[in-house]
């Protein structure tokens, strides 16, 4: 990547991807994402240049990226096995570490202005002296979101005609090689069924989006929003809503991830990732971080109960500082999945870069192949 420095005051960097996962070879559906990804990354540019807060940006990318029937988030969900949407999301301030989520949604339009508002009323003085909470969910965060302004969404409304025939097609192949339990359950027939070529497809379809954001005075955020795991069961709450796990901030370093939710979940993937690197200082190896983290931690935890290969996908914001000590940002992209869509502009490059990442056919026995990249914010 091309050695960049600028001063803080002047740096802006707003990166966002489109999930981690399987996105198919084909010139009309990569067109219609990276479409997606430039408007994201072109509108928030805008709002950065209004001097806004990086929190601000991060809320303007990922509503951008909710309001798209292509990626799994706001109107463009999956479908739980009920067939209706339960959406996640959270987001993290770096300069305070404050933090908001909700998680299984059906009612929110945008869920992470839901979440913001759960962040920031957790910045105004109880009366009582209650502790805030992080997080809210199903019906309580609903009415939490009425409560602060935000319009209600008839749940009917979040379902796209993608996800419904997504869903119809799943639905069909689980009652196909299942068994009816009491209580209406399904019980899949065989070990084997699970992991046939008929029902791999099914683990590509986990692309939460998210936003990493370097603002004008120098602070970062992130945020993430899922419509979850397609066939999920109701109620089932993922990484996008989990303290440390779908998205994390500091003052240094701002992350924001996709993919297997359970997995990320119990690895505190994106806490983890960001405080390995600041504990190597300035002078650490972000790539060596990464294919410690999740090319060997992350690989060894799903490995241990049966998963394989490991779904994770990170999108990596590190302020770095030459030998004059200006800005020095450095943006990465890591996924284990086939491919990650990403999209990114700064004050050095306005024009946005979106391009769906593909991981090159990992080696005979390179089960813990991870794809690790620099993303050059300057042409």
């Amino acid at each position: 990547m091309e050695n960049i420095a600028l001063d803080e005051e002047f740096c802006r960097v707003v990166a966002v991807h489109g999930g981690a996962g399987f996105h198919q070879h084909s010139s009309s559906a990569d067109a219609e994402i990276k479409r997606v990804l430039r408007s994201a990354c072109m509108r928030t540019a805008g709002v950065l240049n209004r001097k806004v807060a990086a929190l601000e940006a991060v809320v303007e990318a990922i509503v951008i990226l909710e309001d798209e029937e292509c990626l799994n988030a706001g109107l463009g969900s999956n479908l739980t096995m009920d067939g209706t949407v339960e959406c996640d999301a959270s987001i993290i301030d770096g300069s305070t570490g404050d933090f908001g989520a909700l998680g299984a949604v059906s009612g929110v339009k945008n869920p992470i202005r839901a979440a913001n508002e759960v962040l920031q009323y957790s910045r105004d003085p109880d009366p009582l002296g209650r502790i805030p909470p992080l997080l809210l969910v199903s019906s309580g965060a609903e009415e939490f979101a009425r409560g602060r302004g935000l319009t209600a969404q008839p749940a009917s409304n979040m379902i796209s005609a993608r996800a419904r025939e997504e869903w119809k097609k799943w639905k069909e192949r689980l009652e196909a090689a299942g068994t009816t339990l009491p209580g209406g359950d399904r019980q899949l027939s065989t070990p084997n069924v699970v992991h046939s070529q008929q029902n791999d497809g099914i683990h590509d379809r986990q692309d939460t989006v998210g936003a990493v954001v370097l603002g004008t005075n120098g602070d970062l955020a992130a945020g993430v929003s899922s419509g979850g795991l397609l066939l999920k069961h109701s109620g089932r709450v993922g990484e996008a809503a989990i303290y440390g796990a779908g998205c994390w901030a500091t003052t240094n370093t701002a992350c924001s991830v996709s993919g297997a939710g359970e997995y990320i979940t119990r690895a505190s993937l994106a806490r983890t990732i960001c405080e390995a690197i600041e504990a190597d200082g300035e002078d650490g190896d972000t790539h060596e971080v990464l294919q410690r983290v999740i090319g060997k931690q992350f690989y060894q935890l799903c490995s241990k109960r049966g998963e394989h290969p490991p779904q994770a996908g990170i999108l990596l914001l590190v302020k770095e500082h030459d030998g004059e000590n200006q800005l020095k940002p450095r943006l990465w992209c890591a996924f284990t999945t086939e491919s990650m869509a990403v999209g990114y502009a700064s004050t050095f490059s306005p024009k946005p870069i979106a391009i769906i990442l593909r991981r090159p056919a990992p080696a005979p026995g390179d089960r813990a192949s991870v794809y690790i990249t620099a993303l050059p914010l300057a042409r």
